[in-house]
């Protein structure tokens, strides 16, 4: 049922699909899907949770450690580029969620997911001023400010994908998003 109605909202919108339309292509009696969910917002709630857990999750675990920050923000771009890319029906999801225009179905849903964007931005932050005391980077900017940058530079990249993908592939070489930073910010 959440795959179907994934599919079906990322491909024609929140607004733009019914309760009927998300049982048909799931091959559900229209009572079973209501079995499940009260309403379309209340699927729509429990999917985009999924999604966002999901991702931050993954974001997450590819951030943790113990090595050099440098390192650990190249795993970041490489790993969303690997999870947004094998994902690109909950990529539209997703960033409609946590980015821009939002659906806005349920306030509840929005702060939830608001929440994880920015215990992860405070992840990133937290990346970024170790390497500052480490003297790796240069403070040009406050650490938060840095991760914002930097999921708004990996955000762009992944959207030209989208729009795009044969004359905008997301970059393999972590580097290539993250030089745009590092030229100005590290020591050498």
């Amino acid at each position: 049922m959440l795959a179907a109605a994934l599919e079906l909202f990322s491909k024609k919108g929140y607004h733009n699909v019914s309760m009927q339309e998300i049982a048909q292509a799931a091959e559900f009696a229209i009572g079973t899907l209501y079995k499940f969910f009260n309403n379309k917002e209340d699927l729509y709630k429990a999917l985009s949770l999924e999604l966002s857990y999901k991702f931050h999750d993954a974001l997450t675990q590819a951030v943790e450690g113990s090595g050099r920050e440098k390192e650990r923000l190249r795993s970041y771009v490489r790993v969303k580029g690997d999870v947004f890319c094998a994902n690109a029906s909950m990529i539209r999801l997703y960033l409609a969620q946590t980015h821009g225009a939002r659906f806005n179905v349920l306030a509840g849903l929005d702060a939830e997911i608001r929440t994880l964007r920015e215990e992860f931005l405070q992840t990133l932050a937290s990346i970024f001023e170790s390497g500052m005391k480490r003297r790796q980077f240069k403070k040009i900017a406050a650490p938060y400010h840095l991760a914002v940058a930097l999921e708004s530079l990996t955000n762009a990249f992944l959207l030209l994908w989208l729009d795009a993908p044969e004359r905008h592939p997301y970059p393999e070489d972590p580097d290539v998003i993250l030089n745009i930073l590092f030229r100005g910010l590290t020591e050498s």
